[in-house]
C-alpha cells in the first residue's frame, strides 16, 4: 500500500538504505581489459539486464556510492573517463571486456563489430556528478576535454545547447515527446532499427545526419544535465538560454526543439518539468512549473509521483491495460522524482519535497529497486535490482553539504 500524505509514516529508512547499499554492491564489476590494460569499476545498471557501463547510470551510482564507500564513486567515475577517447568523446554505453552478442551488434549504436563503446551520447552529467560525489571536475583535463567534444561536436547553433542524433541519447528512449520528431523511426517503433543503421552509416555525426534530412532533437532535460555539469566546471549557465528557446510561456512549460520542425507539437512528458533541477531557474517560472502542473493531481501528482507523461494525455500508458509496454509512457522513474524534488526543495515547497520522497520511497520499500514504477499502484516494473533507482536515498536521507553542488547556481 502507497502512503497518501506527507504526514503518514515515512518507510524504514534504515530498511531502504541496506537495500541500497546490497544493490550497489551485488551490481559492482571491476577488472582489467585484455586489450590494453586498463583497470575499470562500475555499477551494472541491473546484472541480468543491462551488463555494461551505461554513461549516466554509473553517474548517478557514483552520487549513491558517496554515502557508503566514496572511493568507488572515484572509481567509477574514473571509469569513464578512462574508456575516453583521445578527442574527448565518451560513449553511451561501454562494453570493456564483454564482447557485444549478434543481436546486440545488430541494435547497439557502433560503428564497428569490435568498437570499445558505442558511438552515440548520454546526457552529459558526468562534471555535474564529479562535483557531488568525488570532487572539482575542472580539476581534471579529461573531463573539460569531454565538454569541449560536445561543444564542437553537438552544438548545432554556437550557444551552448547540445542536439541528439536519437531518442536513445536522451536517455528517455521510448518517450512520446519523440514521436512526433522521429515519427515510424521513434524509439520502440517498427522502424526505429532503421535510423539506427541510417546513423552509423554516418558515424553519429550531427552534421552529417542533419545534411541528409535529420531529424535532430535539441531535448529539454538533457540540456538541463548539461547545463549543471558546465556549471560544475565553472563554465557559463545554459539556464538563460534554455529559458530563452524552449521555455513556452503561454503553457508554463518547456518543449524540445526539432530539425526539420515537427509537423505537430511534441507531448508533454515529464521532461517539460526538468529545469526545476537548475539552481538558477527563475523563480517564477520554477512556481509556474510546480503549481500549475507538477501539483495537480490530475496530471503528475499521483499517488506515485511523477509519471513519465501526464495521466490525462493521449500517450500515457498504464502497464496493466497497455500489453505493449513502452517504459518512458507512464510508469514514474526514481532520477526523475529526484531531479523534480531538487527543486521543490531549492524553491521552499517542503512539505510537498517531503510527500514526493515518502511515496517513491514506500514504492521502494514494498517493491524493491526496480527500473520504473507503477504511478498509481507503486508496483515494481522492468528489470530488477536497479542501480539508479539507489537515487531514492538522496531523498530519503539528502546530504547538507552537497546541497551546495546541487542547490545553488
Amino acid at each position: 500500500m502507497i502512503v497518501d500524505d506527507a504526514d503518514s509514516a515515512a518507510p524504514g529508512l534504515g530498511a531502504v538504505r541496506g537495500l541500497c547499499e546490497s544493490t550497489l554492491r551485488d551490481n559492482w564489476r571491476e577488472g582489467t581489459r585484455q586489450s590494453d590494460g586498463v583497470r575499470f569499476g562500475y555499477t551494472r545498471p541491473s546484472p541480468g539486464h543491462y551488463p555494461f557501463q551505461w554513461y549516466w547510470d554509473s553517474c548517478f551510482a557514483a552520487i549513491v556510492w558517496r554515502h557508503f564507500e566514496p572511493a568507488r564513486a572515484r572509481v567509477e567515475l574514473e571509469s569513464l573517463v578512462a574508456a575516453q577517447r583521445e578527442d574527448g568523446f565518451i560513449g553511451h554505453t561501454i562494453f570493456w571486456d564483454t564482447p557485444l552478442n549478434e543481436r546486440q551488434r545488430l541494435s547497439y549504436n557502433v560503428t564497428s563489430p569490435d568498437a570499445p563503446m558505442t558511438a552515440s551520447i548520454q546526457p552529459p552529467v558526468l562534471a555535474w556528478a564529479w562535483r557531488i560525489a568525488v570532487g572539482e571536475p575542472a580539476d581534471v583535463p579529461a573531463i573539460s576535454r569531454h565538454y569541449d567534444w560536445l561543444a564542437e561536436h553537438r552544438d548545432l547553433d554556437g550557444d551552448g545547447l547540445i542536439w541528439i542524433v536519437q531518442p536513445d541519447e536522451s536517455g528517455l528512449d521510448a518517450s512520446p515527446q519523440f514521436d512526433a520528431i522521429w515519427r515510424a523511426h521513434a524509439h520502440g517503433l517498427p522502424e526505429f532499427l532503421l535510423l539506427v543503421h541510417r546513423n552509423r552509416r554516418h558515424g553519429y555525426d550531427l552534421r552529417r545526419i542533419l545534411d541528409d534530412g535529420g531529424p535532430v532533437c535539441c531535448e529539454v532535460m538533457t540540456n538541463v544535465l548539461h547545463s549543471l555539469s558546465l556549471m560544475a566546471l565553472g563554465r557559463p549557465s545554459l539556464t538563460s538560454t534554455i529559458v530563452e528557446r524552449m521555455y513556452d510561456d503561454q503553457a508554463g512549460l518547456f518543449r524540445p526543439m526539432a530539425r526539420p520542425e515537427p509537423e505537430r507539437t511534441p507531448s508533454v512528458t515529464w521532461a517539460a518539468l526538468s529545469p526545476l533541477a537548475l539552481p538558477d531557474l527563475p523563480e517564477a517560472i520554477g512556481r509556474r512549473l510546480v503549481e500549475e502542473h507538477l501539483l495537480d493531481p490530475e496530471r503528475f501528482w499521483l499517488p506515485v509521483p511523477p509519471p513519465s507523461v501526464p495521466a490525462d494525455d493521449h500517450a500515457f500508458c498504464r502497464h496493466d491495460t497497455h500489453p505493449i509496454k513502452r517504459y518512458w509512457r507512464g510508469p514514474t522513474w526514481i532520477n526523475a522524482a529526484w531531479l523534480l524534488w531538487l527543486g521543490l526543495i531549492r524553491l521552499g515547497y517542503e512539505d510537498h519535497a517531503a510527500t514526493l520522497s515518502t511515496r517513491v520511497g514506500g514504492a521502494v520499500a514494498a517493491a524493491g529497486l526496480r527500473e520504473y514504477y507503477d504511478p498509481y499502484s507503486g508496483e515494481g516494473l522492468g528489470a530488477v535490482d536497479f542501480g539508479w533507482s539507489t537515487l531514492v536515498l538522496e531523498m530519503l536521507e539528502p546530504d547538507p553539504h552537497a546541497a551546495s553542488s546541487y542547490l545553488r547556481a
